[in-house]
């Protein structure tokens, strides 16, 4: 196991760590959360079933690792600062704001091209552009333009129903 763990490691921290830096903006969270996505993987390398690669995988893990630190800091946030966010009575925490910005970038997706969709989705999946430039055949930079458009689309969409930024 620790074989393991230390191979894991060494091929794929700077990745998953970099990865959860992305979206945390926090060094020490980031690390704090790339150990814990290398403990859940050689738990859970059993079930493995290499669909696809080890780095996907792990970016898997990570990505459920930050969903678990938001849901678990939004129960510790005091219910008088989520009250003054909510314009009414009705809960209103970070896991509600992220699945309906998520709803709205899954809509916008859908109607855009595979080839959109393909480069959107391993962006976010912590591929570099040139990664996702190999895979699927396109030069690096039309997946830089690409990835950006989209993400313009979506970001406009958010505004258009209320999202700030």
């Amino acid at each position: 196991m620790q074989k393991l763990l230390s191979e894991l490691f060494r091929l794929y921290y700077r990745d998953v760590y970099s990865y959860l830096y992305s979206m945390s903006r926090d060094a020490s969270l980031s690390e704090d959360l790339a150990s814990e996505v290398f403990l859940e993987a050689v738990k859970s390398v059993s079930s493995f079933r290499g669909d696809s690669s080890v780095k996907t995988w792990l970016f898997s893990i990570a990505r459920h690792r930050w969903s678990a630190w938001l849901r678990k800091r939004s129960r510790t946030l005091r219910a008088g600062s989520l009250s003054e966010l909510a314009p009414s009575d009705e809960p209103y925490t970070d896991d509600i704001l992220l699945g309906e910005a998520e709803r709205i970038a899954d809509s916008v997706l859908e109607r855009e091209t595979d080839l959109t969709r393909d480069v959107f989705r391993l962006r976010m999946d912590g591929y570099a552009y040139h990664e996702i430039a190999q895979m699927l055949g396109i030069s690096e930079s039309s997946a830089r333009v690409v990835y950006f458009r989209a993400r313009q689309k979506i970001r406009k969409e958010l505004e258009k129903e209320g999202y700030d930024g």
